[in-house]
């Protein structure tokens, strides 16, 4: 009787111990999977990024022709795409994105108000929609990014798996965010 009672006890510890493994397991490949996500989501922001710092050059040959006295904006869209080239980390990031946006809105309004005739060059009109839906695309992949962010964030600090980001050293991702100033729209004037 005595050694049935303890082999009941073995067999209950056992299942426990099973249990948390088999949960401490469990929520470091979810915590695996969830950074991984999080990580892809960046790297999508960056090919985005990388698209439409391959556009710029473009953009800047199709305007060249019509403006060869524009040099001191061409050399600051240039600067600034290299800065945002050199980024790391979403701060970092953010800054250097504001500064080319900065850049290429000067740019462009200096360009089309002294060359009216390029607004009709069908390689500049396609040359700006290729960078409007760009634009778009990098929005959508922040979007998706933060939400990845939040729920990686979430889990790591939701109970038991925060035992278990705490043990393996997850830790929070970082949130994109827009700059300041950036809730107000510049204004773009083809005329």
């Amino acid at each position: 009787m005595k050694i049935k009672k303890t082999w009941i006890i073995l067999a209950v510890i056992a299942v426990v111990v099973l249990l948390i493994v088999g949960t401490l397991i469990g929520g470091y490949n979810s915590l695996v999977d969830m950074q991984e996500s999080v990580d892809e989501k960046a790297s999508v922001i960056q090919t985005q990024l990388q698209r439409r710092a391959d556009l710029i050059p473009n953009f800047v040959e199709t305007v060249k022709g019509y403006a060869t006295h524009e040099e001191e904006t061409f050399t600051a869209v240039t600067e600034a795409r290299n800065a945002l080239a050199n980024a790391s980390g979403m701060e970092e990031q953010a800054n250097a994105e504001a500064q080319l946006d900065s850049a290429i809105d000067i740019w462009v309004n200096a360009v089309t108000e002294s060359y009216p005739e390029l607004k009709a060059n069908t390689n500049f009109i396609a040359l700006q929609d290729e960078l409007a839906g760009t634009e778009n695309r990098i929005a959508t992949a922040r979007n998706d990014y933060n939400e990845a962010a939040k729920k990686y964030n979430s889990t790591i600090r939701k109970f038991p798996t925060s035992i278990t980001a705490s043990m393996f050293g997850f830790e929070k991702a970082e949130y994109f965010e827009a700059q300041a100033g950036t809730e107000n729209a510049p204004s773009v004037s083809f005329e």
